[in-house]
C-alpha cells in the first residue's frame, strides 16, 4: 500500500506521538510505501496560538497540499482540542476527492465530544466530512458511542493502545521487584501539566504523617507547560527528601529500569484531552499497582480492587487515603501487578495495536 501518513511523531512524547512512531514502524515493517507529515508541535501548551504555532500548521497544510494525490490510505492522528480541529477541517478540505481513503484516528477526544454534543455549525461541517471518510479508529467505547450517533456503525473500528514490547516484564522479575516494599516506590510518569493531579499527588503525600511519609518514596517525571511551573512545583517539594524530580523525559532502558523498580503507578487525571493513558498500560505491563481516576477512556482498562485503587478527580484527600490505603494492603499489591502484567500481555501489545489497525486498512483497499 502507499500510505499518507498524517500524525505527531516524537519529539515531544506523548500518548498521541508514541502511537504514530509505533504505527509508522508498524507500516513500515510490513513492507508499505510511507509518506509521514509530522503534526507534532514544540509547546505542551493545548489551544496554544502563538505566531510559531501558526507556522507549524502553516507548513502542515502546504505538505498536505503537496503530498494529497496518489495514496491507497490516508491516514489522519484528529486533533484533542476544538482549535486543533480547524486544522483537521482544512486538511480534509485539501484532500478533496480523496476523502473517501481517509481514516483518522481519536486518541483523546474531549473538544470533538463537545462539537458532536453541540448543535452549532462546527458540528454540521464536521458531520459532513466524517460521512465521507474511510472510518474512524477509537481507542475505545467512550469514542465509540460519540460516533456512533453520526455516521454508521461499521465505519467505526474501536483498536485499544498498546506499550512496548520491551517494557514487558516477567513474572520471576515481578516477583523479584515486590520482595522488597520498605520503602513502597510510588512512580508518576506524564506530562506535568494542569489537569494531570500532579499537584494534587504531591499535596496529598506531603500531608501524611512523617511515620507514613517514612514508608514511601514518590518520584516524578515529566515536562511542564513552563519554567514557572516547573519552579513552583519545585518549591512546593522543596523539603520533602521521600519526593523526588528525575527530570522532564526518560525512554528506552532508563524508562523500563524506572518502571520495573516501582510497585505503584500514580496517573490521577482529569485532563480534558486525556484518552486511554499509554502509561496505564506500561505500568500493567512492568507489574505496577495503578491508583488512578474515573475520567475518559481509562474506566475501560482499569477497574478499582482489581488493578489498583480508584481516587476521586481534583481530592487531595481522597489521594491521601489511597496512600494509606496502599500501605494497609500491602500484602495483596504483587498478586494485583502480577494480574495487570498477565492482562496486559493478553490485550496490549504493539503487535496488536498495528495489525488490527493495517488489517483494517488493506480490506479497504481490496473493497475499493
Amino acid at each position: 500500500m502507499k500510505v499518507l501518513f498524517i500524525a505527531p511523531i516524537p519529539p515531544p512524547i506523548n500518548g498521541q506521538s508514541k502511537a504514530g512512531k509505533v504505527l509508522l514502524d508498524g507500516l513500515l515493517h510490513d513492507g508499505n510505501s510511507v509518506k509521514s507529515i509530522n503534526l507534532s508541535k514544540e509547546s505542551l501548551k493545548n489551544n496554544n496560538a502563538s505566531f510559531g504555532r501558526f507556522l507549524e500548521i502553516a507548513k502542515v497544510l502546504f505538505n498536505v497540499i503537496k503530498h494529497r494525490k496518489g495514496y491507497d490510505i490516508i491516514y489522519l492522528s484528529i486533533a484533542e482540542s476544538m482549535a486543533g480541529n480547524i486544522r483537521d477541517l482544512l486538511i480534509y478540505t485539501i484532500l478533496g476527492k480523496n476523502k473517501s481513503r481517509v481514516f483518522i484516528h481519536m486518541l483523546g477526544g474531549a473538544g470533538m465530544k463537545q462539537i458532536l454534543s453541540s448543535n452549532g455549525i462546527l458540528k454540521k461541517i464536521n458531520v459532513y466530512f466524517l460521512r465521507k471518510i474511510g472510518g474512524i479508529f477509537v481507542e475505545g467505547p467512550v469514542n465509540y458511542d460519540m460516533f456512533e450517533k453520526v455516521i454508521p456503525r461499521n465505519n467505526i473500528h474501536i483498536v485499544p493502545n498498546f506499550a512496548e514490547d520491551f517494557l514487558f516484564l516477567s513474572q520471576e522479575e515481578i516477583e523479584e521487584k515486590f520482595s522488597n516494599t520498605e520503602p513502597l516506590r510510588i512512580l508518576y510518569l506524564s506530562n506535568l501539566i494542569p489537569g494531570k493531579g500532579y499537584k494534587e499527588l504531591a499535596k496529598a503525600f506531603i500531608s501524611l504523617p512523617t511515620e507514613i511519609k517514612s514508608l514511601l518514596e514518590l518520584s516524578f517525571v515529566g515536562g511542564f507547560e513552563s519554567s514557572s511551573d516547573e519552579q513552583d512545583f519545585l518549591q512546593m517539594i522543596l523539603f520533602e527528601p521521600q519526593i523526588t524530580y528525575l527530570g522532564k523525559f526518560v525512554d528506552g532502558e532508563q524508562k523500563k529500569n524506572l518502571y520495573s523498580k516501582s510497585h505503584i503507578f500514580c496517573l490521577p487525571t482529569y485532563y480534558p484531552f486525556e484518552g486511554q493513558p499509554i502509561s496505564i498500560l506500561e505500568a500493567y505491563a512492568t507489574g505496577c499497582v495503578v491508583v488512578t481516576s474515573d475520567h475518559s477512556g481509562i474506566p475501560y482498562v482499569f477497574q478499582d480492587e482489581i488493578n489498583g485503587y480508584q481516587v476521586e478527580k481534583k481530592s487531595v484527600d481522597s489521594l491521601s487515603n489511597a496512600l494509606i490505603k496502599l500501605i494497609i494492603n500491602k500484602k495483596v499489591l504483587k498478586n494485583i501487578a502480577l494480574n495487570n502484567n498477565v492482562m496486559s500481555k493478553q490485550k496490549f501489545r504493539t503487535s496488536i495495536f498495528q495489525n488490527n489497525i493495517i488489517h483494517i486498512f488493506k480490506d479497504h483497499v481490496h473493497k475499493a
